[in-house]
């Protein structure tokens, strides 16, 4: 390998530097797809910085080396399978879909595990977390395809020439916070999309999502959002509805919304090669389709067989993505779902999209091939699409879940963690890979519940809904052709324990909604590896069955069939508490829940939808520290529009201070212009003597005597 000396471009800001191999112009390098915006250098890089790679080429490929030290753990690098901790491990940043083992019949996805290199999103980020608990976040800023070895050390590598942008911390979180300021923090969703939502391939014809909907309102099991699949569409042309089984889209979103359920309908970016089909007489006489290298439209097999794909990267085609909408959305959809994003061939099995397809780039991107938008084709379509709901719906707030995207695309949509299965491993998968997820920058994740592919056994649904129903995404879904996957189709064991679990979430509802807050805000995850709680301590660092929701709450899920884990836990005060009178010791499915000593965390009431509302009663879940006092925060706006943008919020903040044989409990501050209700306060105190309750009106000091 020769190497070459590193070149330092500059600090970006005061711990934030970019670097670039020498033999390349900074004018030569693409522009990042990764950052809000460009971003110039503002000083030379001292030489007390401690982090810097190495460039160097070596036939072909390029390479960026990372020197780690002793003890250093490292995370992220988006979204993979297996443990939280990466050391040791390879990743591809690549959204090319590997090779397919042993898809159902006729079925072009993708059925992976821990030794699968790639996924449906590209990351090339890694966290970096030292010894003493200081951390730095390094990121090759390109959508080509890169390697990630971080089996000694950090070493990216490449094909073409990539600048790295390494940001330094005092901890994991101070990185994350910068990381969302070059790459931008997720926009703070619709308080529907933080309910439970049930999905299938395919709820048809719309009977049956009415017959759905109905049972969860008859069994009294919270959900706010029905999904509907791609067998709406006629044949799978986008844009259309089926005119027998979905002849009605408006009259089954009224009946949706009358029983306080939303809905969201998947789009696929393949449009249908039909002579006489709108979208496609259109997009062709407007050149929006992607170029095979003769110049014609490239054709390839997506779902309706022989399609052509939107050119993302030209603007005139994100504008004419968009003019679809008002019409679309005009049926009374709620929220849209992209997918086979990345993008994947489906047919014949095991294709993969060329890599010398042509983007047109416009708008400061340039021409080039597939090879340098690929990764990025997931974001560009996000982009499209969450800009187009907001466009179509000023006044709402967009919901997007996009199977595809690039780091920097939690501006524009959540995601899933594609097409898992119905296993044990992957429960444990869907953990980590939702923490990792969050480490990259990506706080809205969740996996389909129960797995995509095959039937979970009881025992396997059960657990999986016991923890799913805290993940910041959560959503059941299945494949076609499998078993009925709803919360009462296990039997009636386990539809309790799904009831139990769904109204925790309810219950969490305004401590989550105040942590999707500050992820919109300084892009810290919602959920977050136990090592958060001290990132000093190494005995934390590789725990990956335990973590934290948010800052305050230990979650301690079961994920294995046989031996228990023994969990490494933070030090400090972590008490048990429950919420709807759950005992995780008689339904081991159930996770244990444990909220931090210092910590105030605001729950609502139990609720079947987001529409009906939760804080009347406030219930405040105070767990005192070593000096007997606590604080939290409610974030609180009116969960759907952008007046929170002018003012009409509320942002409270409580504090707890026990003082002899009482807690008293007050508003320590507030921000924002929205009228505080009067309501009254269930105050529960959490104290290694035993659990203590109180109630009083919010604005005045509540009492609870230790006694």
């Amino acid at each position: 390998m020769a190497s070459d000396c590193v070149q330092a471009q500059g600090l970006i800001s005061q711990r934030i530097a970019r670097f670039a191999p020498r033999d390349v112009e900074c004018e030569s390098l693409p522009a990042s797809m990764a950052l809000v915006e460009p971003r110039l250098s503002t000083a030379n890089v001292p030489d007390s910085w401690a982090t810097a790679p190495l460039f160097s080429t070596s036939g072909a490929r390029r390479f960026a080396t990372i020197a780690t030290a002793e003890g250093t753990s490292l995370y992220g690098t988006g979204e993979i399978a297996g443990p939280l901790l990466r050391n040791g491990q390879v990743t591809e940043v690549s959204t090319m879909q590997p090779f397919r083992r042993d898809p159902p019949p006729g079925l072009g996805s993708l059925e992976y595990d821990d030794a699968t290199p790639n996924l449906y999103q590209a990351h090339p980020w890694v966290l970096g977390v030292r010894a003493d608990g200081s951390a730095f976040g390094a990121l090759a800023d390109t959508s080509y395809r890169l390697r990630i070895d971080l089996t000694a050390g950090i070493v990216f590598s490449g094909e073409e020439p990539f600048p790295v942008i390494v940001i330094e911390g005092d901890s994991p979180q101070e990185v994350l916070r910068q990381l969302g300021e070059l790459t931008g923090t997720m926009e703070l969703p619709p308080l529907w999309a933080l309910g439970y939502q049930q999905a299938r391939w395919s709820y048809l014809p719309d009977a049956r999502v009415r017959e759905v909907a109905d049972e969860f309102r008859a069994r009294s099991i919270p959900c706010d959002v029905i999904w509907v699949d791609i067998d709406y569409m006629d044949e799978f042309r986008i844009f259309t509805f089926e005119p027998e089984g979905f002849s009605d889209p408006s009259g089954l979103n009224d009946y949706l919304h009358g029983q306080g359920f939303r809905s969201v309908w998947i789009l696929d970016p393949g449009v249908k090669v039909d002579p006489g089909y709108s979208v496609y007489e259109e997009g062709l006489a407007g050149e929006h389709f992607l170029l095979g290298p003769d110049g014609e439209p490239f054709t390839g097999g997506s779902w309706p067989l022989d399609s052509h794909w939107p050119d993302f990267t030209r603007p005139e085609t994100r504008e004419w993505w968009k003019a679809y909408f008002p019409a679309f959305l005009g049926n009374g959809l709620d929220g849209i779902w992209i997918d086979v994003n990345e993008p994947s061939l489906i047919f014949p099995v095991g294709a993969q999209f060329p890599e010398d397809v042509v983007h047109r780039g416009g708008g400061g991107l340039p021409e080039a091939t597939h090879r340098r938008y690929r990764n990025a084709y997931g974001l560009l379509m996000a982009q499209a699409t969450f800009e187009a709901l907001r466009e179509a719906r000023p006044q709402r707030r967009p919901f997007v879940l996009s199977r595809s995207n690039f780091i920097g695309g939690q501006r524009y949509a959540a995601m899933w963690t594609g097409d898992n299965s119905a296993s044990w491993a992957h429960l444990y998968w869907s953990v980590t890979m939702s923490l990792n997820m969050g480490l990259s920058g990506q706080p809205f994740v969740g996996p389909d519940i129960g797995g995509f592919f095959k039937t979970p056994s009881p025992s396997l649904y059960a657990h999986w809904i016991g923890v799913g129903a805290l993940f910041p995404f959560s959503r059941t879904h299945t494949v076609s052709g499998s078993a009925d996957q709803e919360p009462w189709s296990f039997g009636a064991e386990v539809e309790s324990t799904a009831r139990t679990a769904i109204e925790r979430r309810y219950r969490l509802l305004p401590y989550l909604y105040t942590l999707f807050h500050e992820a919109s805000t300084i892009g810290l995850p919602v959920w977050r590896p136990v090592f958060f709680a001290d990132p000093s301590d190494a005995s934390l660092r590789a725990e990956d069955h335990a973590f934290l929701l948010g800052a305050d709450v230990l979650v301690e899920p079961v994920l294995t069939e046989a031996d228990p884990h023994e969990f490494a836990l933070p030090d400090g005060a972590w008490r048990p508490f429950t919420l709807v009178g759950e005992d995780s010791d008689s339904d081991p499915a159930i996770p244990t829940l444990k909220a931090r000593g210092g910590a105030i965390i605001p729950l609502g009431e139990v609720i079947q939808t987001t529409t009906e509302p939760s804080l009347e009663p406030l219930t405040l879940l105070v767990s005192l520290d070593d000096r007997g006092q606590a604080e939290g925060i409610l974030y609180e706006d009116d969960g759907e529009g952008y007046d929170y943008r002018d003012g009409d919020y509320l942002l409270t903040t409580y504090a707890a201070e026990r003082i002899d044989g009482t807690v008293a409990l007050t508003i320590a501050s507030q921000e924002g212009d929205r009228q505080r209700p009067e309501r009254t306060v269930n105050v529960v105190v959490l104290t290694d003597e035993g659990t203590f309750f109180g109630t009083g009106s919010e604005t005045s000091v509540i009492r609870v005597p230790l006694q």
